[in-house]
């Protein structure tokens, strides 16, 4: 195996949020379904959330529901908005710390076929936002806590280092909050078609 196509380890997740989320970009989120099916998008999109921030779910207390937030880094934590809208979310940090980078959005420039978004709209906009993109690789609460690692549901690739080069990142406020919605923990690729919302 090379070393482009080697996993993220935990060991490297094992930093801030801040510090992991922007370095996610251009990242690769690779799915593998039970019967061995797999498909990947590139990562466009982040968000940070870390301890004293008032919008991250472990803010105030540790509960059944935001327990894998608080580590250890390297696994999925998935929750449920609006009753219907799941976010995929990767755990940093030590231990007992709760931080974790929600992946906001995807880009498929080259799915298997057959991988079926939404017929009302273009390939590359399929999984540009943290429901859609979960909707698309069937990522719901059964795969919270999951291992991100190979042979697993879930892993992360790390980019070509020279495509990475290449990249410019936009960073900015995070969307939908009533609070910490002052702070600027959203990054994504600034060209991307599929990044959900620009500004």
């Amino acid at each position: 195996m090379s070393s482009l196509q080697m996993p993220l380890s935990p060991a490297w997740l094992a930093r801030p949020s801040p510090e992991v989320a922007p370095e996610l970009l251009g990242c690769k989120l690779v799915r593998r379904w039970p019967d061995g099916r797999q498909a990947e998008g590139v990562i466009v999109e982040t968000e940070a959330y870390a301890p004293g921030d008032p919008a991250c779910h472990g803010y105030r207390r540790r509960t059944q529901r935001n327990g894998v937030m608080f580590g250890p880094a390297g696994h999925s934590y998935v929750y449920l908005i609006y009753g219907m809208y799941h976010c995929l979310n990767v755990v940093t940090d030590g231990a007992d710390v709760p931080s974790a980078v929600l992946i906001r959005a995807l880009d498929l420039p080259e799915p298997p076929s057959w991988l079926q978004g939404p017929k009302n709209q273009p390939l590359r906009r399929w999984a540009a936002g943290p429901g859609k993109l979960c909707r698309l690789f069937e990522i719901d609460r059964s795969l919270d806590g999951s291992l991100l690692q190979p042979g697993e549901s879930l892993w992360l690739k790390p980019p070509e280092p020279i495509r990475q080069e290449q990249f410019a990142v936009t960073q900015t406020t995070r969307i939908g909050l009533t609070q910490g919605a002052d702070i600027p923990w959203r990054w994504y690729l600034t060209d991307s078609p599929a990044v959900s919302k620009r500004g």
